[in-house]
């Protein structure tokens, strides 16, 4: 049967996401949900739900019935909000340190979303790996589906926008991207919490401080130095376009043509000369 998805359209706020989380960490895989819509066989990715891991490994990480029901939940909630189709349709996970090709596990995972939805897509970030000849880091993204137990690549194309849009920054994903981080730490050290060793109890703190340390300085701080950034960059923008508004108005001012008097224009100017 031949496949329905033609393309795959991701938003670039939505990719600046799904790669601040997938940085957020070398160590783990991490996971989300993709939000969006299709439209004549193309899945264009708009939004994203960024999951609390359930388990931290370093080759594979998994969604819950829970957590996938949530999110459904949460797109047919914001479809009424923002007056547009939003629904889960797609799957993004990290390879830290590995290639960006899809293992077995992904390959069924993404075959069993499939079942649900047949354009259901899935997005692989390889990051943290270095180039032997170069020895430079670098990131690189796949799009894929299963078909016959095997990856197949989807066309993939980044959208440019001009803002980041709500539902990225407020709705789904970006804010609570270094809350989620704390919350997984909270829940390991939670299974710790019970231990009455001193130096257990002082390296377990320990290593909870380490981690907030990492997430302060990883992820929360250069989010908030590039919304600064971008801060100053859209005031200055707006500068720009009120400066080209005012040039455009001046010209359009010196182009209208001069109003031809009429005849009652003329007996009146002559009225008002003989009055004087």
């Amino acid at each position: 049967m031949e496949n329905p998805l033609k393309k795959v359209e991701l938003q670039a706020d939505v990719y600046m996401a799904c790669l601040q989380h997938a940085l957020s960490t070398e160590n783990f895989e991490v996971m989300g949900l993709l939000i969006g819509a299709i439209d004549d066989g193309v899945t264009k990715i708009s939004a994203l739900n960024i999951l609390l891991r359930l388990d931290k490994k370093k080759d594979r990480v998994e969604i819950s019935p829970e957590q996938l029901l949530k999110a459904a939940t949460e797109a047919e909630r914001f479809t009424m909000e923002l007056k547009r189709d939003m629904r889960v349709i797609g799957w993004y996970h990290s390879h830290p340190h590995i290639t960006v090709f899809p293992s077995h596990v992904d390959i069924r995972t993404q075959a069993t979303y499939q079942l649900m939805d047949p354009c259901f897509v899935g997005l692989i970030f390889s990051v943290f790996s270095e180039k032997k000849e170069t020895k430079e880091q670098e990131c690189v993204l796949t799009c894929f589906q299963s078909r016959n137990n095997e990856a197949v690549e989807i066309p993939l194309e980044i959208v440019k926008v001009g803002e980041i849009s709500k539902e990225c920054m407020d709705l789904f994903a970006l804010k609570d991207l270094p809350k989620i981080l704390v919350q997984e730490d909270d829940e390991v050290g939670n299974n710790c919490i019970d231990n009455s060793d001193p130096l257990a109890i002082i390296h377990n703190k320990a290593v909870r401080t380490r981690a907030l340390a990492h997430i302060t300085d990883i992820v929360t701080k250069p989010l908030i130095e590039m919304l600064e950034e971008r801060l100053i960059l859209n005031g200055n923008y707006k500068a720009h376009l009120h400066k080209v508004k005012q040039k455009l108005l001046k010209e359009l001012e010196k182009s209208r043509p001069t109003r031809p008097e009429t005849e009652t224009t003329k007996k009146r100017n002559r009225k008002s000369v003989g009055k004087k």
